[in-house]
């Protein structure tokens, strides 16, 4: 779903006192950790609130995208198909039969240095973005394509030898945004690019987030990664959580409030809560 059509959505559930009659919107998240939020509460979170298709009892950002979307009045019918330390050649190979549907929307995440083998190599993960985009624009022309661009691996960029060891922290997830808009102009099939790992550049840029996990935390700044500093924390988590809402459904962030309902049941801080709203929304509108 286009922007000024998630708009006219909510305008006209408004109208309606927040009435609905149709059926929900269907949305799936095709990923790995990163969509399930390993190594945090997150990805146990509400697993009851969403359809996990391969039975895991998994919550995970998915949870947390029907939590805001509840909250904003939006009907969503929210599915995952999640899988660890995959790229999305691996669901196109081995579960297609559980993608192959009609979706109004589908969020495909790939892997986290795009290629296992190979990190920084974008060309399998074009291919596979390419390939899944299509299959389900067959199942339903007008689907909403979204593919997400992730965050930069602090395990990969401070310790020695590499792939990006050396570089700025902002980097990988810069080369990682491209490689996602190398995929985009591969197929018409691909609607949109969430800029999530820019996000966290913004945050770390704009002081809300420390850029450096392993010279301690700065006092009154969060660390987005976990103790692995590979996966996200839950402030990480949230934060793509925030970015996937906001795309898809073109709603502001920030009305969710610092007193959200998904970030008071995992204990966010109310302060880092609105920073994280307002960086998602900033990021949303640069593009």
């Amino acid at each position: 779903m286009k922007k000024n059509e998630a708009l006219l959505l909510v305008l006209a559930w408004l109208s309606l006192g927040g009435a609905t009659a149709s059926a929900p919107r269907t949305i799936l998240f095709v990923g790995n950790s990163f969509t399930y939020a390993d190594k945090s509460p997150v990805m146990r979170y509400r697993p009851d609130s969403v359809t996990d298709l391969n039975r895991d009892g998994i919550g995970g950002v998915p949870a947390l995208f029907k939590a805001f979307a509840d909250q904003a009045g939006l009907d969503y019918a929210v599915s995952l198909e999640t899988a660890p330390r995959i790229g999305l050649d691996f669901h196109l190979r081995e579960k297609r039969a559980l993608i192959d549907r009609r979706w109004d929307v589908v969020v495909l995440q790939g892997y986290s240095t795009l290629d296992r083998d190979k990190p920084g190599d974008p060309t399998a993960h074009i291919a596979s973005a390419k390939q899944l985009a299509e299959m389900v624009t067959r199942a339903n022309p007008k689907v909403d394509v979204e593919l997400v661009s992730t965050w930069t691996r602090a395990d990969l960029t401070y310790p020695p030898d590499e792939h990006w060891s050396g570089k700025p922290v902002a980097a990988m997830a810069t080369d990682l945004r491209a490689a996602s808009e190398l995929a985009r102009r591969a197929t018409p099939d691909i609607d949109g690019i969430v800029p999530v790992g820019e996000a966290w550049n913004r945050a770390m840029a704009t002081g809300v987030a420390d850029p450096d996990p392993y010279d301690g935390l700065a006092y009154g700044q969060v660390d987005l990664w976990t103790w692995d500093q590979y996966h996200a924390s839950a402030y990480g988590y949230y934060l793509e959580a925030l970015m996937v809402f906001g795309r898809v459904t073109g709603v502001d962030p920030r009305v969710l409030g610092e007193r959200e309902r998904a970030a008071n049941d995992l204990g966010l801080e109310p302060r880092v809560v609105k920073a994280l709203q307002q960086i998602a929304f900033d990021q949303l509108q640069a593009g």
